[in-house]
C-alpha cells in the first residue's frame, strides 16, 4: 500500500495564513515605494524644466515663462498637478505666441501626486541672468498618497538657486487635501 500525499486541511490553513501575513505587509510597504518613486518622479521632472528654462533665458537672452498648463498657454491656478510648460517669452507678454519657441510641456502628474505652488505664484518668469523675476522665492509643495508627513519642497531662490526641504504643517495638509 502506497502511503496518501498531499496536504491536510491544517498545512492548508497554515500556508494561506502565512501568504496572507506576507502580503499584508508586502502590499503596504509596495504601495509606499511606489508613491515615493511618483513622487520622486515628479520632483525631477519640475528640476529638469527650471534648470532647461534657467540654461535657456542664460545662453538665448529671452525671458522663460514656467506655469501650469493649459490647452493652450496657463492655468491661473497654484496646482501644477496637471502640468506645466515651459516656452521662451520673446514679446514679454507671459502669453504663448505661435512663434515662440516651446522648451517643454510635462504631463499631468501621476496618480495620488501632487504639486502646489506658493500662494500667489501662478507662473514664474526666468530672467536672462539665470535666475526669476523679481518677487519672493517660489516654494512647490509635493505630496502623494503617503500622507502629509511626507510631503516635501523644492524652493526655487530669486537667484535661480535650488534647494529640497520640509513644507510647513499646513501647506503640507493643504496640499494632501488638494485645497
Amino acid at each position: 500500500m502506497r502511503p496518501d500525499t498531499g496536504f491536510t486541511l491544517i498545512e492548508a490553513l497554515i500556508a494561506m495564513l502565512l501568504v496572507a501575513l506576507l502580503l499584508g505587509v508586502a502590499v503596504p510597504a509596495w504601495t509606499s515605494a511606489s508613491a515615493a518613486t511618483r513622487s520622486a518622479a515628479a520632483r525631477a521632472a519640475l528640476e529638469g524644466t527650471l534648470i532647461r528654462g534657467m540654461r535657456h533665458a542664460t545662453v538665448t537672452g529671452a525671458r522663460v515663462v514656467v506655469c501650469p498648463a493649459a490647452t493652450v498657454g496657463c492655468r491661473d491656478t497654484m496646482d501644477w498637478s496637471g502640468g506645466w510648460i515651459a516656452w521662451a517669452d520673446l514679446d514679454g507678454d507671459r502669453r504663448r505666441d505661435p512663434n515662440e519657441t516651446l522648451l517643454q510641456r510635462a504631463p499631468p502628474l501621476d496618480r495620488g501626486v501632487r504639486l502646489r505652488s506658493t500662494t500667489g505664484r501662478r507662473r514664474l518668469v526666468l530672467r536672462p541672468h539665470g535666475g526669476a523675476a523679481a518677487g519672493s522665492n517660489v516654494t512647490f509643495t509635493l505630496c502623494d498618497a503617503r500622507g502629509a508627513d511626507k510631503a516635501t519642497t523644492l524652493v526655487m531662490a530669486n537667484s535661480g538657486q535650488l534647494r529640497s526641504g520640509k513644507p510647513r504643517r499646513a501647506a503640507a495638509l493643504a496640499c494632501v487635501s488638494g485645497i
